[in-house]
């Protein structure tokens, strides 16, 4: 009796046998290897549509640069490493969609891995806002989320895994859309690891959660929370290895890290003794470009968190003139936006350029970088805005140095019937610096 030849697989020729299973169709049979990437590339078509656009034209680095330039003053170093990181990361995106990951045994199989990104600075620097801008421009799920909100599994607060629950909604609930999406949480720097108190409590929100992260960041396969899903219904599960991370924070303190180590004390004392000059980088401000991964280590991040995060991006404080451009320059800069609150009562808003410097060099004063500007411009503005809707026969508003010292009054420009009123044709607010 004749034995029946073994059944191959009809997409890549393997032979039926103990190891090697196979399902058989009408007029043919597959193996499991070709099921599994069957799957991956129907997969990826599902992603492919939902990001047509994105993957055909993927905008370049300069491009990047340039719509960041719009929005962000200053910061060159990180709006470059921003702009190639998102790049990199669209092309990782073309490449799964275009080629879905072969079998393992292939020899020409290269996986390009991710490149998650640690920005650091002062506060008011611009770290929230480069987050914010690029997610203007990304053609994937983006998601912004703060670490102060995280918690240890099983105490009160949120898991790390609301993160990508979050990250799944941006994507409209779909799974294939949020594996390749961007993530980015703040103020990582709460996150450092603070030891047993004195109570003996836990550091739940500190480096529990930092221990939490690893494996999301790193990738791995992650079931979301069914929290307000119906029962019976589907646990997603997202792969977060292609998912880019960004973390971002302050460090308030790390400067002194960063002092002890550049900064040795002196080899004597006495009245002799000729004290050490400070670094040039100290004196620019870019203190923070000189961070290592052990500076990291002795402000709080564990060794396993802080190797999982290759790109270090510093960001500077930000000087006098910096601040001036801020104020006028970016689309939705600060005096454009009082500018139009004024309009909408028909008033025009002037500031003369000494007074904008001014306001920058009281900015500087309160230590709070640029969100320091917007608070000295309320507190310049707040009487005249409260004003300004009682009052008629006003076109014009007028703010010089002397008003921003506060030694002299801001003053208001008026139609004939406001120079009636006043005869020198100048409504000043006797308090209005």
């Amino acid at each position: 009796m004749n034995t029946p030849p073994p059944h191959a697989c009809s997409f890549c020729g393997a032979v039926q046998g103990a190891d090697t299973p196979l399902i058989a169709g009408i007029d043919g049979h597959i193996c499991e290897a070709c099921v599994a990437l069957a799957h991956q590339v129907v997969t990826s078509w599902g992603r492919t549509r939902a990001l047509t656009g994105p993957l055909k034209a993927p905008p370049k680095p300069k491009e990047i640069k340039d719509h960041l330039d719009r929005y962000v003053i200053g910061q060159e170093t990180a709006k470059e490493c921003l702009a190639v990181a998102l790049y990199n990361h669209y092309k990782r995106l073309a490449a799964e969609a275009n080629h879905p990951r072969r079998v393992l045994d292939d020899p020409d199989r290269v996986e390009i891995d991710k490149s998650n990104i640690l920005m650091l600075g002062p506060s008011g620097t611009g770290k929230t806002l480069l987050a914010s801008t690029l997610a203007r421009i990304v053609g994937v799920p983006f998601v912004i989320a703060d670490a102060t909100t995280l918690t240890q599994a099983g105490y009160v607060g949120e898991d790390v895994e609301s993160i990508l629950a979050r990250l799944l909604d941006a994507a409209g609930g779909k799974r294939e859309l949020a594996e390749w999406g961007i993530v980015y949480i703040d103020e990582i720097d709460k996150l450092a690891r603070v030891g047993e108190s004195s109570h003996g409590t836990r550091d739940v929100s500190g480096e529990g959660v930092q221990q939490a992260l690893l494996k999301l960041v790193e990738g791995t396969q992650v079931k979301i929370s069914p929290k307000g899903r119906k029962e019976g219904s589907e646990i997603p599960v997202i792969d977060t290895r292609n998912i880019l991370f960004m973390v971002g924070g302050a460090f308030a303190g790390l400067e002194r890290v960063l002092r002890r180590r550049l900064e040795p004390g002196p080899s004597s004392i006495g009245f002799h003794t000729e004290p050490k000059a400070k670094s040039d980088a100290q004196g620019a401000g870019g203190i923070y470009a000189e961070t290592q991964p052990d500076d990291l280590r002795h402000f709080g991040l564990i060794p396993e968190f802080i190797g999982r995060f290759p790109v270090v991006v510093a960001l500077h404080d930000l000087d006098e003139a910096a601040l001036v451009r801020i104020l006028t320059e970016p689309r939705n800069a600060l005096v454009r936006q009082f500018q139009q609150l004024f309009l909408f009562e028909g008033v025009a808003l002037e500031f003369e350029p000494e007074a904008l410097t001014a306001i920058a060099r009281k900015a500087i004063a309160r230590g709070t970088g640029a969100r320091g500007l917007r608070s000295v411009l309320e507190g310049l503005l707040q009487r005249p805005m409260f004003e300004l809707p009682s009052m008629s026969g006003v076109t014009g508003c007028l703010v010089d140095e002397a008003a921003v010292s506060g030694e002299g009054a801001i003053r208001w420009q008026g139609t004939q019937d406001a120079d009636q009123a006043d005869p020198d044709g100048s409504l000043a607010l006797a308090d209005g610096g």
